[in-house]
């Protein structure tokens, strides 16, 4: 027969290979189980149902299970009871929850459980398999021991996230990482470019050997210089002895170049040498040293912009900007949110000994619809600080900081709402609070307020502001 006609041949599933995966499927609703039990089926994996925590702990005991993906709201033993015995019994069973937006609460527990992620309902069948592919690589790549399955595993050292926008990084690293191309890492600050640098230096064969980091704009021309380069003996005031340079304490390794746009015009020419040349001179030096390291650069500003205004070498922008990669805001993978939440409640309640706590379905829903323009650095702040301060072991809207619980406060720069202000005073203020936060950087703003760019200008254009370009 050919399997292409047979709905229920095994074929080739979404990871990509014939899968030998076991799948055990668990909700309390009959259609449910045969739906997405016959669309598993068809993808090519083996398939288990169960109707409850009960009868699932029964074939966790009875098979090997690759994972299980399980309602929460279940009679009897519901979900979170469910992934806590299932993972006693075997911590390295991938499971994945099935949750209705406002039981999030219960989502950020089931992570905190040990739960490896989280399906939103209503999903379609693309964020099933996906959330399933997900867990499959994981479990793969912690199973493999041999030098060529280590080889093949991304670590992607605690990045933590699920959703489309950041497993698309999450590709591109493994396809970049080996080789020894410059990259350049954009995004907004917060939202981890140092992690996926350290990410891509871990899978990449110079692994092994050292991971340097400066940041260019928090040291002046001087000593940046000196610093990237070294210096010898004598070549400034207070050089009493030779100094070796950072480019040549990372020689074999990766160097990780945060901020460069903010690099004087002077450094840029002596890193664009290097970078041409591969060989650096010391300040005050003459013999050249030859270094072999591979360069990843980082910024949160338009580098092509500050090329245009003369601020950064055009040459340099092309040495540095061989592959691009940029690190989305977290208002773009918003289904990270709860996963952070939890692993940030474990890291603090660990680290910090803080008392466990969880938020409530209603903060998290503020949580979960605030645009985090600090990124996830903001984020942990706020977990860090909810955590602290809180009385009650479930963190309510009450507790969160003001300007969640009302966003336009800081937007509106302490300005005073009273009868006299009119809704496109306040629209205008929030607008222009925004552009101003991203430099005037129009698709951002758009990106932010939730609104297509070309509404974005209208309004622009109909509040005045229309004056101001930067796309």
């Amino acid at each position: 027969m050919n399997s292409a006609a047979d709905p229920c041949a095994k074929k080739t599933n979404l990871v990509g290979e014939m899968s030998e995966a076991h799948i055990l499927l668990v909700d309390d609703e009959p259609g449910i189980r045969e739906t997405y039990g016959r669309l598993l089926h068809r993808a090519g994996y083996e398939v288990s149902v169960a109707a409850d925590g009960d009868e699932a702990i029964s074939m966790l005991e009875e098979r090997d299970i690759s994972v299980m993906i399980t309602d929460i709201l279940m009679p009897g033993m519901d979900g979170l009871e469910l992934v806590r015995q299932a993972r006693e019994r075997d911590d390295s069973l991938k499971v994945i929850i099935m949750t209705a937006h406002a039981s999030m609460d219960s989502a950020v527990e089931a992570i905190k459980l040990g739960a490896f992620g989280y399906l939103r309902k209503p999903f379609t069948r693309v964020d099933l398999f996906e959330a399933l592919s997900r867990a499959l690589t994981v479990k793969r790549a912690e199973q493999s021991s041999s030098p060529e399955g280590q080889g093949e595993v991304c670590d992607f050292r605690g990045i933590i996230g699920q959703s489309e926008a950041i497993n698309a990084v999450f590709r591109m690293v493994g396809k970049v990482a080996t080789s020894d191309a410059t990259i350049l890492l954009t995004g907004e600050s917060g939202t981890g470019k140092e992690l996926f640098a350290r990410a891509i230096h871990a899978n990449s064969k110079r692994a092994n050997n050292r991971f340097v980091s400066i940041n260019c704009g928090a040291l002046p021309e001087s000593l940046l210089e000196s610093e990237l380069f070294g210096h010898v003996r004598g070549s400034f005031t207070g050089a009493v002895k030779d100094k070796e340079g950072m480019l040549v304490y990372a020689d074999s390794g990766t160097f990780f170049m945060d901020e460069i746009a903010e690099m004087a015009p002077t450094t840029q020419v002596k890193l664009l040498r290097a970078l041409e040349e591969r060989e650096i001179v010391p300040v005050g030096g003459t013999r050249p040293r030859k270094i072999n390291v591979r360069i990843i650069a980082a910024t949160n500003v338009d580098l092509g912009q500050r090329v245009k205004e003369g601020r950064f070498r055009v040459d340099l922008f092309y040495r540095v900007n061989v592959i691009p990669l940029e690190i989305p805001p977290l208002r773009l993978r918003r289904d990270d949110i709860p996963i952070l939440i939890a692993h940030f409640i474990q890291k603090y309640v660990k680290r910090a000994d803080l008392r466990s706590r969880d938020f409530s379905g209603e903060a998290m829903k503020i949580l979960m619809d605030y645009c985090w323009p600090g990124n996830v650095r903001e984020l942990e702040n706020v977990v860090q600080r909810c955590l602290t301060l809180a009385e009650n072991d479930v963190i309510g809207p009450d507790e969160l900081p003001d300007f969640l619980r009302n966003p336009l406060a800081p937007l509106l720069d302490g300005a005073r709402l009273d009868e006299d202000m009119t809704l496109q005073d306040l629209e205008k203020r929030h607008i222009i609070t925004v552009l101003e936060r991203t430099g005037w950087h129009k698709k951002k703003t758009a990106q932010i307020l939730g609104i297509d760019p070309s509404t974005l200008y209208r309004k622009l254009e109909r509040l005045g502001l229309s004056g101001s370009d930067q796309d």
